[in-house]
């Protein structure tokens, strides 16, 4: 074995130059199949062609090469089964306790010194049998994702080596197997030189984690093929045009061409000569039926050899760019992306089918139409899916040295010019730009091909995108790679059909469309981060994206937390993982939990959001008139008649409540238009008026039954709001005032209240024996940081907005005819610092317990912005059934709203509460302006009502403990129900990674006003 395994032993990983060793030419990926009816089959992944070798491998993992061989005195081969344990495979071997997870985002977790590696890299052996019958066929053995790079040994013999973890290793084996039962063995080492090349933002996994099996075919077969669609300029015709190599001499092909009804469109036969890849069938079809994502209809191409038949889906459709903007079939498109990793909390990046489809129908039912497949290719049945359910992808190469830029311990560009100049990655660019796009150039879905990610802009790139655009100039070229090229370099960016940036404030994309003429398309490749509680700046993105015909779209930062599952705790709580939990050293915490959707793919409300913000039609008010208003709807669909995917429905509501609902009857909203209707209904004349507009689908999807929402619209009619007359002044005895010099006794035969007068808030709050304060009332200028906090953060608990002090500069309490006035002027600072607000504060207290508060402050504008100003009252836990009129039924903050509207909601305090894998603010009602609580064991009410609405929270968890805390499942409740009041909460936005929160968002007001009402009452 020794002999056969070469002079280089187990140095090809560690060699630059060796990417491959008797590896085949990457193809385009297909499964080959006995017949045409098999072959249909085959586009699920199934063949009798096939031999399956996923399934349980044996497994023996060591710290590194020198444990493996014991120091050289042994073959990987030769090691006895007595050693192994077993993994299944696909798999990733840190979830089954082999080494150690970690999280680093943008830094390599070795030395950056390429092409060296470190000397203590881990390796798994895995080793299995499979049978083989006797006959004629050749066998060719197809790895299509390890982690980093593999060793393959057949029966003992070497057969090759490959690096490239997210693209399919093929080799022939034909040579090696025999009739019977064989044996393989597979090294994979956790690090190899092109790891270099894969520093994606991701949870760092090993092992053999996509797809293994042998594909037996006959002496001369179709190796590769590239199925053309041109589509004439009116769309009317198409020619579809096929390119073959086959692995053989000379040999016939017969293909046909079928419709979505399986009617047979065309049928041929050609003769392929031996030889490079050549044209080989050319047909015209008339009035073909066109691809999209909104309508993701297509063919299917049969060709067929003497003992070997190949299905192919085809869609045909046309990109191009006219003045600026990207066209599909000639119609603008628009991409309202995501981002999405391979990432699963039990499977690590070991994905199957049955877990992609989930994700995909999740977001076709969250409006979603385009994927970018951050940072690598994914499986390469992936494509088929999309192009199958209709997505538009964004299809990205293995490729991201981002890591480089931090070779001097600090971000700088000029690391990356080693991999973007130099020689030693140039090859290695070139052949993995070359594989993804050769692997998945035959499916519909793609239509932007992407060099890699994050990784600089120089000749490799520049020369791969030429590459590129020369063998498939049907598609787009795209690299956000370009932004961090060096101005003081000769760049060529002609092969970049799209200027692409991240996270762009839109005040610099309105700056780039200003001069009424650009060079290129705009696309941003993340244009907002979903990190914890966010993203608040969608809705300002999207309407963009809307604006301006050059901005094609953008994908959110990302789709799904990545994590690692832990178990439950004691309690039942789920445990999930992050950097660092594993003592891992080198880490980036929680920047992993950057999803839409929670590891088990529940929504945050932030998809929510983003759901509503890109819903397909939007309406606005033209005008509104006693007998009905008239609407005005924009369908942003690009293909489809809007009437023909949904009906809608409208609700009027009156201060919150339903006073009227009905159907709008229009017969059609064309794509990319505008149409107007008079929607006869009766508006009320005064108070908050507002019309929810609702689109349903009008019948079923793949993703959806009949009836699902696709989204709404709230528009406001009228927004004068009715006077609250909460606050009752009657014939009421007045209470009676008992004062010393720190507190402030206020009671009556109801009610007993106590003001604290070095706080200038209530100590106790009792009504009728019941209390309504389990500890006092506190000022509150602190929130439990959100993710999109992390760089304003430290400013903040360098200033103390979390240990606010307060000073009572002066405070009096007089009773006047039947009530208490208490007017307060104090001030609110840290330790060491300057006092940061100013605050008065008015109390009057009436004879029936109602208190009236007016809280104005002035903030200090040498300090930066608040997280929140307000106060807490801590409830008794009794008071868990929450009544409010504001914007629900979802948290809401001023800029993250899109996905609520303003009514009446009923919750359950612990309802509010959002599960964070990192504990932080959550569960905020905005524009709020009457809350209510209602106790069991007691059965009484406190309702606090205002004419300027505020934000609340009401949590189990006070803000204390969510910041203190790492995790979810560390959480302890409070004991009580703590109830925030707000003048003003900041917003979400998503500065975790994305552009600074607008100022508008921000509490930066030099004056902020808060006033309520507070009314005990008995319930009936």
């Amino acid at each position: 074995a020794g002999e056969e395994f070469g002079m280089k032993g187990l140095e090809y990983h560690r060699d630059a130059g060796t990417l491959h060793l008797n590896c085949r030419k990457i193809r385009s990926y297909y499964l080959p199949a006995k017949d045409e009816g098999e072959a249909l089959q085959a586009l699920n992944g199934l063949s009798s062609r096939k031999i399956d070798l996923n399934g349980q491998w044996k497994f023996a993992y060591y710290k590194d090469e020198d444990e493996l061989t014991a120091y050289g005195s042994r073959h990987p081969a030769d090691i006895p089964d007595g050693e192994m344990g077993k993994i299944p495979v696909p798999s990733c071997w840190q979830i089954y306790g082999y080494g150690t997870n970690a999280y680093v985002n943008l830094r390599y977790p070795f030395p950056c010194d390429p092409p060296f590696l470190p000397d203590e890299d881990a390796c798994g052996l895995y080793r299995r049998t499979f049978a083989i019958k006797g006959n004629s066929f050749r066998s060719f053995l197809n790895f299509e994702g390890v982690d980093s790079c593999l060793y393959v040994w057949i029966n003992g013999s070497f057969v090759g080596y490959s690096q490239v973890s997210h693209s399919t290793s093929e080799f022939e084996v034909t040579s090696f197997v025999h009739a019977g039962e064989n044996r393989i063995d597979v090294l994979v080492f956790r690090w190899c030189v092109g790891s270099y090349l894969e520093d994606q933002d991701k949870l760092r996994m090993s092992g053999i984690f996509r797809d293994v099996y042998i594909l037996q075919r006959p002496l001369r077969f179709i190796e590769d093929f590239f199925v053309h669609t041109e589509l004439s300029e009116d769309l009317k015709s198409a020619t579809l045009s096929v390119d073959i190599h086959c692995d053989g001499p000379d040999m016939p092909v017969r293909y046909r061409l079928v419709d979505e009804n399986d009617l047979e469109v065309a049928n041929g036969e050609t003769k392929i000569q031996s030889g490079p890849q050549q044209r080989a069938i050319v047909f015209s079809i008339g009035d073909p039926v066109l691809w999209s994502a909104e309508e993701p209809r297509q063919y299917t191409l049969f060709l067929d050899t003497e003992h070997e038949s190949i299905a192919q889906m085809v869609g045909f459709r046309k990109i191009t760019i006219q003045e600026g903007a990207v066209l599909l079939n000639g119609r603008p498109l628009k991409f309202f992306g995501v981002n999405r990793h391979d990432s699963d909390p039990r499977t690590g990046y070991a994905i199957d089918r049955e877990q992609a489809l989930k994700d995909l129908l999740e977001m076709k039912a969250m409006n979603i139409n385009a994927i970018r497949t951050s940072h690598y290719p994914n499986a390469p049945w992936f494509p088929q899916l999309c192009s199958r359910l209709g997505f538009y992808l964004v299809a990205e190469a293995d490729v991201e040295c981002h890591g480089a830029s931090m070779k001097y311990g600090k971000e700088d560009d000029s690391g990356f010019l080693q991999f973007t100049e130099g020689p030693l990655f140039r090859e290695a660019i070139l052949d993995r730009i070359r594989r993804n796009v050769i692997r998945d150039k035959n499916n519909a879905a793609i239509v932007v091909w992407s060099l890699g990610n994050e990784s600089g802009y120089g000749r490799n790139f520049s020369d791969a995108g030429h590459w590129a655009k020369t063998y498939d100039p049907s598609r787009l070229v795209h690299y956000q790679g370009a932004w961090h090229a060096d101005p003081s370099r000769e760049n060529d960016f002609t092969p970049l059909d799209v200027f692409s940036r991240m996270y762009a404030p839109t005040e610099w994309v309105d700056g780039y469309f200003s001069t009424g003429r650009w060079e290129k398309p705009f696309m941003q490749c993340e244009f907002t981060h979903a990190m914890g509680n966010g993203p608040g700046d969608i809705e300002e993105n999207i309407s963009q994206i809307l604006t301006y015909p050059g901005y094609v779209g953008g994908f959110v930062w990302e789709w799904c937390d990545h994590s690692v599952y832990g178990g439950r705790t004691q309690d039942g709580r789920a445990v999930y993982r992050y950097g660092g939990d594993w003592k891992e050293g080198l880490n980036d915490g929680n920047f992993c939990m950057d999803g839409l959707v929670f590891p088990d793919r529940k929504p945050h409300t932030g998809l929510l959001e983003y759901k509503n913000c890109i819903r397909p039609v939007r309406a606005s008010l033209i005008a509104a008139g006693q007998d009905g208003c008239t609407l005005r709807f924009a369908n942003n669909y690009v293909f489809l008649d809007a009437r023909s995917v949904m009906d809608i429905t409208y609700e009027i509501r009156q201060d919150g409540a339903p006073v009227g609902s009905g159907s709008i009857d229009i017969p059609h909203i064309a794509p990319n238009a505008f149409q107007e209707a008079f929607v006869p209904c009766s508006l009320p004349k005064e108070g908050i008026v507002t019309m929810v507009i609702t689109y349903t689908l009008n019948r079923p999807k793949p993703w959806a039954e009949k009836g699902y929402v696709l989204g709404f619209d709230e528009i406001t009619i009228a927004s004068e709001r009715t006077e609250r007359a909460l606050f009752f002044i009657g014939s009421l005895a007045p209470p009676d005032i008992r004062e010393n010099s720190r507190y402030a006794a206020i009671s009556s035969t109801d009610f007993s209240y106590t003001l604290d007068k070095r706080t200038g808030l209530f100590r106790s709050l009792s009504y009728r024996n019941v209390p309504f304060l389990v500890h006092p009332m506190d000022w509150n200028t602190w929130r439990a940081p959100i993710d999109n906090d992390r760089n304003v953060r430290p400013m903040w608990e360098q200033i103390g907005y979390d240990r606010p002090l307060v000073s009572t500069r002066a405070i009096a309490v007089e009773k006047n005819s039947d009530i208490i006035r208490i007017d307060e002027d104090l001030v609110i600072a840290a330790q060491s610092v300057a006092p940061f607000l100013s605050v008065h504060a008015r109390f009057l207290i009436n004879g029936k317990g109602q208190i009236e508060c007016a809280i104005h402050a002035r903030r200090d504008p040498h300090f930066p912005a608040l997280p929140r100003f307000g106060i807490r009252f801590f409830l008794p836990p009794d008071f868990n059934d929450c009544t409010y009129r504001g914007y629900g039924p979802y948290e809401s903050y001023c800029d993250k709203h899109r996905s609520s509207t303003y009514g009446w909601y009923d919750e359950r305090v612990e309802n509010f509460y959002v599960p964070y894998l990192k504990p932080q603010e959550h569960g905020s009602r905005w524009n709020v302006d009457d809350l209510r609580f209602a106790g069991k064991t007691a059965p009484l009410l406190l309702r606090i009502g205002t004419n300027k609405p505020f934000s609340f929270n009401a949590s189990v968890y006070d803000e204390e403990e969510l910041t203190r805390k790492a995790h979810d499942y560390e959480l302890e409740k409070n004991g009580s129900i703590v109830l925030c009041l707000d003048a003003k909460m900041g917003g979400t936005g998503s500065a975790s990674c994305g552009p600074e929160l607008k100022k508008n968002y921000q509490v930066a007001e030099e004056t902020l006003d808060l006033s309520w009402i507070l009314s005990p009452e008995v319930l009936p």
